[in-house]
């Protein structure tokens, strides 16, 4: 039986016969034997091999293997008298299946940079690092799906091209086949692909509305762009949401679905991936668990968006962004109240009707909406969302203010104007939270094949 090496290594069971397959990540010869270790993506620990010089190929191809060369291990598995590991595969058969040149083969066994290893995207899964993330960020891909449909929510998939702008910022990348008609009339180019303007989703939100108003709650998790020429330690061009939607909520019930969701599955990761998240904590940030298990004890503070500019207006601090109210909150305002003052997660709510978009409720003062980030030590917004604005006359002016064509989005006003109920939802860059999770210092090394102004490998 073939048999994953993650699997292998959390089992006490030995005395039989087994098959492996995977990558040399080192051989060692001493006396009559190779010492092999073999690792196929399965656990950060490889699995050792004991290749004895009986073996028919062992002169000609095992003493010849080097890290990369693929394997198949026939065996049995052994306890193991050596420190650090409980079991061995003592080996019958060792089957190469592809070679690897070690004079061109780019991952040897030494620490490679991260950005060195970005040049090599198609191969950097295979260190120890990014294989880690890697098996992290599945783990919290079902964490998300598991969260969602435990509460009943159905999943949506809204689509990649759009020709709605959801944040309304202009940062869409637009999708056309014009130019790569060549001999085409002009008549025939005049006409855009889909009868009018598109590009690349900003976000599922809009149609995930559509949903929330018929199915009550829904949740999209899927790819999203943005045409930002942003070369940031935290932003990518091409980055995955998580985007729940809920009809007959309030801000309030969103503000705790949201928290909910972050402790669920900083938890799930933490209980799952114990070898991948230590490996985090000892080499990538020193504290990484302790301040996990920090947001999960906590309760999350709460504090409106004028509550945090007066406490942030009468600080000692110097910052380089300039506080007054009607503001932006700036990465570093959103630190110095989560990592200085409140020392906990935080939740600003009420933020200034002008720098919110169009769709978010409008409050009684007439001057604040009703938005609310999360935000977290470390790395500070985490989380984005609103109660939307039910009201259907209240929303065409908000939309007009916005300089939005209201014929374009008749079918969102539509949605007020046929049995329009409370509802609210939330934007989570699932980047963003991998990112906190890992402790990585930079969002490329987080997602598989990152896109960002001038790079997008494979």
């Amino acid at each position: 039986m073939i048999k994953r090496i993650e699997t292998i290594l959390r089992s006490e069971e030995v005395g039989y016969e087994l098959t492996v397959q995977g990558w040399v990540r080192t051989r060692r010869d001493t006396g009559t034997f190779s010492f092999l270790e073999i690792n196929d993506g399965s656990s950060l620990a490889n699995l050792q091999v004991i290749a004895e010089q009986t073996l028919p190929n062992y002169d000609g191809q095992v003493k010849k293997l080097t890290a990369g060369c693929a394997v198949k291990v026939v065996g049995r598995l052994e306890k193991s008298p050596a420190k650090g590991q409980t079991v061995e595969l003592h080996a019958s058969d060792v089957t190469i299946i592809g070679w690897a040149d070690p004079e061109e083969y780019p991952l040897q066994k030494k620490r490679h940079s991260f950005e060195f290893l970005r040049e090599i995207s198609h191969l950097r899964p295979r260190t120890n690092a990014l294989g880690a993330v890697a098996r992290v960020r599945s783990r919290m891909s079902f964490g998300v799906h598991h969260f969602f449909q435990q509460r009943g929510f159905y999943q949506v998939h809204t689509p990649i091209i759009t020709t709605s702008d959801c944040e309304g910022a202009g940062e869409m990348f637009t999708v056309t086949t014009i130019q790569q008609n060549e001999g085409a009339s002009k008549e025939a180019a005049a006409k855009e692909f889909f009868g009018k303007s598109a590009g690349l989703t900003v976000s599922g939100q809009l149609q995930a509305e559509v949903y929330a108003l018929s199915l009550g709650n829904v949740y999209t998790f899927g790819p999203t762009f943005r045409a930002e020429n942003s070369h940031t330690s935290r932003h990518l061009s091409e980055f995955w949401m998580i985007e729940p939607e809920m009809a007959f909520c309030d801000l309030n019930q969103n503000m705790q679905i949201a928290e909910e969701m972050l402790k669920f599955l900083l938890s799930d990761v933490i209980a799952h991936c114990q070898e991948d998240m230590a490996l985090f904590n000892k080499f990538i940030e020193k504290g990484l668990l302790a301040k996990l298990e920090g947001v999960l004890e906590k309760k999350f503070g709460h504090i409106t968006y004028t509550e945090a500019i007066e406490e942030l207006e009468n600080s000692t601090k110097k910052f380089e962004f300039p506080v007054s109210w009607g503001i932006d909150l700036q990465a570093e305002h959103e630190k110095y109240l989560t990592e200085e003052v409140y020392k906990k997660p935080l939740i600003v709510t009420d933020y200034p009707l002008a720098i919110k978009p169009f769709y978010m409720r409008v409050n009684d003062d007439g001057k604040t909406v009703a938005a609310m980030d999360i935000l977290v030590p470390g790395i500070g917004e985490i989380v984005g969302g609103s109660q939307r604005e039910e009201r259907y006359d209240v929303l065409q002016q908000r939309m007009m203010d916005a300089g939005i064509d209201v014929e374009e989005y008749a079918w969102y006003l539509d949605l007020r104007k046929y049995g329009s109920v409370p509802h609210a939802g939330f934007g989570l860059g699932f980047e963003r939270l991998v990112q906190y999770v890992t402790g990585m210092a930079n969002i490329r090394e987080v997602i598989p094949f990152p896109r960002t102004p001038g790079f997008a490998p494979c």
